[in-house]
């Protein structure tokens, strides 16, 4: 497996549509944390978070947000003449599934972000088991949606979408369980477990993950210090920044920005 590019909890507002066409044996992994929008044969297929696209070189590539901002994982890679593998797993490729392990894909894509910035001497073998294990969980757990257009049952899901959207806009900002509850109007017990059954994750681990995808973004656009972009991500110690960042991304953030 060789990973060309990898995003984990990326964030894009709601006007985004991206439309892509991807080279002969190439493929895109899409795993959607919030609603998402495909484009499939002219229609429209709106998906809720949880929802995994494998994306094949067949087609062309075409999904955006659905209403609120997209937060989603996505994998681009080829399996470098490795086709018997795929073929063996009869992945369902260029249709929306339902997964039934949402949790697992997301950490999984957490571990292979980890590794893909890593220097480790057995990096390539780590990111190809990785790899192969993302794609056999997918072949387990995931069913083919049966129409064109599915909702979300959740009645706080939109709620909760704008919070998250805020999160990861406003890192900056000094977030923690009781603001969040109350920005939702959930009593603070009842906010943390609704927020990690839709979410997949800890509403504080989103927390740091809104940080680190604004500061790794900050690093890699502007020239600002070390300094500069924990403040600008709201914490008040460098130090601990420097460790979150690097307990996340696998590298400091000066190492992170010279490899970009």
């Amino acid at each position: 497996m060789n990973i060309k590019s990898i995003g984990y909890c990326s964030v894009c507002d709601r006007d985004f549509r991206l439309c892509r066409k991807a080279e002969k044996g190439e493929y895109l992994l899409i795993h959607a944390r919030s609603r998402i929008r495909f484009e499939l044969g002219g229609e429209m297929i709106s998906c809720p978070e949880g929802t995994v696209m494998l994306f094949d070189s067949r087609i062309q590539q075409i999904y955006g947000a659905d209403g609120n901002a997209l937060v989603y994982d996505w994998i681009c890679f080829d399996t470098e003449g490795d086709g018997e593998f795929m073929d063996s797993l009869e992945l369902e490729t260029n249709c929306p599934v339902r997964c039934a392990d949402s949790e697992l894909i997301g950490s999984l894509t957490r571990s292979i972000a980890v590794e893909f910035y890593s220097l480790g001497s057995r990096r390539n073998k780590m990111l190809d088991t990785l790899m192969r294990t993302m794609l056999i969980k997918f072949s387990e757990s995931g069913l083919r949606y049966e129409s064109e257009t599915v909702q979300t049952a959740d009645p706080h899901y939109s709620r909760l979408i704008e919070l998250r959207e805020k999160i990861y806009r406003n890192p900056q900002l000094k977030w923690n369980v009781d603001t969040m509850a109350a920005d939702v109007n959930m009593s603070r017990s009842y906010f943390q477990h609704i927020y990690r059954e839709v979410f997949g994750v800890s509403c504080i681990s989103d927390v740091i993950s809104g940080k680190i995808e604004k500061a790794k973004e900050i690093l890699s656009e502007t020239g600002c210090t070390v300094a500069q972009v924990a403040a600008m991500c709201g914490y008040d110690n460098e130090e601990h920044f420097m460790r979150q960042f690097k307990k996340i991304v696998g590298l400091t953030p000066t190492k992170y920005r010279k490899q970009l």
